[in-house]
């Protein structure tokens, strides 16, 4: 299929997702790219098991572990289309939202933004930079529906931390 400007494709490997579930993941993509002007973007976005995230984290980042994103910018230094390509896992998310006490989906919709944030030129190498990019992931979500998903996750965790502490 041919990709044009403003397409974010889904590419649905692992997991069952509903129709609905993956146009609420495509208009989170589309938010995130819309707040920083690049609506015209192409992204092609996988979403994998841990199986299929450990060879691409291990081909691309040469470490054999899965992670739950990993994103790609093809943009050509002469071409003035953006193109990004985004893995994220399916299995990972649904093992941290039960641990975080959120959706799947949700978490879904974080690595996504995650990695797209990358790819438009936020880090996360330092704890000042990591700050400022998951306010913004978490502004994004916030804006769709799914609440604060990375800073919301960390406060129940540790509301449940301290729940457990008093009862022993």
């Amino acid at each position: 299929m041919a990709k044009r400007a403003g397409q974010v494709v889904m590419d649905v490997q692992v997991a069952a997702l509903s129709a609905a579930a993956i146009g609420r993941l495509t208009a989170a993509a589309q938010a995130t790219l819309r707040r920083f002007k690049a609506a015209d973007a192409v992204v092609s976005v996988a979403i994998v098991g841990d199986a299929v995230m450990r060879r691409v984290h291990y081909a691309f980042l040469k470490k054999r572990s899965a992670t739950d994103v990993v994103s790609f910018d093809l943009t050509d230094a002469f071409e003035k289309q953006r193109i990004f390509q985004i893995a994220v896992n399916a299995d990972r998310a649904a093992r941290q939202a039960r641990k975080r006490g959120h959706s799947a989906e949700a978490e879904l919709a974080l690595y996504l933004v995650h990695g797209l944030l990358h790819n438009l030129g936020f880090d996360d190498g330092s704890p000042a930079q990591a700050e400022r990019m998951h306010r913004t992931e978490d502004a994004i979500l916030n804006g769709l529906g799914y609440g604060s998903v990375f800073f919301g996750a960390r406060q129940k965790i540790k509301v449940k931390q301290q729940q457990t502490a008093r009862k022993e």
